[in-house]
């Protein structure tokens, strides 16, 4: 630092000199630097040098016709760095803002009220805390019931639905069969879910509700219907079709909007019914 002050008072010493003999000196200088670079093409700078440079680009209009021992683009670097690390100097040093953090052992507490009362409302779960001593505001807390831990996603309900009712499932379904004269042929199955054994299976070219009910009796006889018919929401079915599984007194159990997967094992019994059909 002291080499820092010493150069800048020997500048400010210079410019009380004549212009004569200022500009032998600076010339003699440029040549020391020359044959200085000549010996070390890239001199080591500290900290100092860096920015006095920096400095000197502020205040300094001509400073890059004096500069040798780097670019005029490197100093504008070190200029942009010492920009960034202040700025990073002051973003840490700042206090930090807006409210304190809730604590984990109020979350948990909020997240336990929502599991275990249902009915409560973010009012009814502000007072509780009140009286417990913790002093949350109605809006942070309607923020974190947001949060809470839900009931088991739909698709694990699903699961656990087709595994402890297997025996007692079955699913209808269609699927299409181009012909050779460019016709479509519209096959229509029911396959159990116990053992994935096609119960019935029919074609046709025009399938109308009236054709599926009669399909539907004729693969539950005697007494043979299972307790749940899974089917998709094709429009073909319409609401003839899931009256008429419940005079079968069997539950219609229709799958979500665009969810083929809830239906996966009539999926998986297409290539059975395809065999089935190559031998009817």
């Amino acid at each position: 630092m002291f080499r820092f002050f010493r150069l800048w008072f020997s500048l400010l010493a210079r410019s009380l000199r004549s212009r004569r003999r200022l500009l032998f000196e600076n010339l003699a200088l440029r040549q020391q630097l020359t044959v200085l670079k000549r010996k070390h093409p890239k001199p080591r700078l500290r900290a100092v040098d860096k920015l006095s440079w920096v400095l000197a680009r502020c205040f300094w209009s001509a400073w890059t016709q004096s500069l040798i021992v780097v670019s005029p683009e490197t100093v504008v670097r070190w200029h942009r760095t010492g920009f960034r690390m202040y700025w990073s100097m002051i973003s840490k040093v700042r206090k930090q803002v807006g409210r304190k953090r809730l604590s984990r052992e109020v979350r948990e507490l909020i997240f336990r009220m929502v599991a275990e009362n249902p009915t409560w409302g973010a009012p009814r779960i502000h007072g509780e805390l009140l009286m417990l001593g913790f002093d949350v505001s109605e809006r942070t807390i309607s923020r974190w019931m947001k949060r809470a831990p839900r009931a088991p996603r739909p698709a694990k309900r699903w699961r656990a639905f087709l595994e402890n009712h297997r025996e007692a499932i079955a699913a209808m379904d269609f699927f299409t069969v181009p012909t050779i004269t460019f016709g479509v042929l519209y096959c229509f199955f029911v396959i159990s879910h116990d053992r994935r054994l096609i119960l019935h299976f029919n074609i046709t070219k025009h399938p109308t509700s009236s054709w599926i009910i009669r399909q539907l009796r004729e693969a539950f006889q005697f007494a043979t219907a299972p307790r749940f018919l899974i089917h998709n929401r094709d429009a073909k079915y319409g609401t003839e079709v899931p009256a008429a599984i419940r005079s079968l007194k069997i539950n219609a159990v229709r799958t979500s909007f665009e969810s083929p997967w809830q239906n996966g094992i009539a999926d998986a019994g297409w290539a059975a019914a395809a065999v089935s059909c190559s031998t009817m």
